[in-house]
């Protein structure tokens, strides 16, 4: 992959706000060589007004309040309802409360992401950490606007299909299984997954060591990170996890740190729609580039995830 040269990349982050996002944008924030155009908030994982909050309160603590918009998105699946994971997350923040009194843009989240293709064609990337609701609408309203986004990085799907909300699929796929397949199907020019089976639980596992040191910090990112992310790593090690699962922090790095990626293979990508294995991802692999529709992120880089957390936790620029 090349990036832009000369210059932070410019970024948007799709979120359903809550523990390993909120520290994704706390990476998207303060790390220097992003540059976080804006925040969009699709249903997911905690009750939408919930997402918004946590959002502001990260915007807080990174002292970015007022710096970068929050634009508000859709609150249902295309297909209705919602799927939350607060038996995961909690709030998703441990109980911590944002002190800011900040509203959201008034720009809904889908003409947010169409206006900023538009202004900058080819220059952004998405980085989708839940589910894809968001962008399946901006796919529907505009037939356009898969092609003038540089990349999108999805967190979602198993290469193995080893699912974590049933056997066979990952949440923010499961939680809305067509605009996931609306999305693979837009014809983005390069579309990259980062995906929870094997990757994430292999290499974006933060263990009780390392949340020790980084309560050893002392700093009050380090404390915000530790009481957010208290749940899911209860969570994650009740189920045999060996810590708390960073995908997210890991989808965002990826967008302006080409070295995170240790392989990266093309795959056609199919979302199963429909009976028993709804929300799963069959990944199959491409041996011609002709034939796929992604790539997958294979191998990442675990030290150097928990390496840049560490440094972005403590302070350092």
């Amino acid at each position: 992959m090349t990036l832009p040269t000369g210059r932070r990349v410019p970024l948007v982050i799709d979120t359903d706000t809550a523990s390993d996002d909120c520290f994704a944008l706390l990476l998207a924030l303060l790390d220097p060589r992003a540059d976080l155009r804006a925040i969009t908030i699709a249903q997911g994982n905690v009750s939408f007004d919930q997402q918004v909050h946590n959002a502001f309160l990260t915007l807080e603590v990174a002292g970015r309040v007022g710096e970068v918009p929050v634009h508000l998105g859709e609150r249902e699946a295309l297909a209705g309802g919602w799927i939350g994971a607060e038996d995961v997350h909690g709030d998703g923040v441990g109980g911590q409360r944002r002190t800011n009194d900040a509203q959201a843009d008034p720009e809904h989240a889908v003409d947010a992401l169409l206006r900023l293709t538009r202004e900058a064609p080819g220059e952004l990337s998405i980085v989708a950490i839940g589910p894809l609701t968001n962008l399946a609408r901006a796919v529907e309203r505009d037939a356009g606007f898969a092609g003038r986004v540089r990349e999108l990085i999805v967190m979602g799907g198993s290469l193995d299909g080893v699912g974590n909300i049933t056997p066979a699929a990952e949440y923010n796929i499961y939680a809305d299984p067509e605009a996931a397949a609306a999305v693979v199907g837009a014809g983005f020019p390069l579309l990259r997954f980062i995906t929870w089976s094997p990757v994430t639980l292999r290499d974006a596992i933060f263990d009780a060591g390392r949340v020790e040191q980084i309560r050893a910090l002392g700093t009050g990112l380090s404390d915000f990170f530790v009481r957010a992310n208290q749940a899911p790593f209860d969570f994650d090690t009740s189920h045999g996890v060996g810590g708390s699962t960073h995908p997210d922090t890991l989808s965002v790095l990826a967008a302006f740190d080409p070295r995170i990626v240790r392989e990266e293979r093309p795959f056609a990508l199919g979302v199963v729609l429909e009976g028993e294995r709804r929300g799963a991802t069959d990944f199959e692999m491409a041996d011609d580039a002709s034939a796929a529709n992604c790539t997958a992120v294979t191998v990442a880089d675990g030290e150097r995830l928990f390496a840049t957390m560490l440094g972005i936790l403590a302070g350092e620029d």
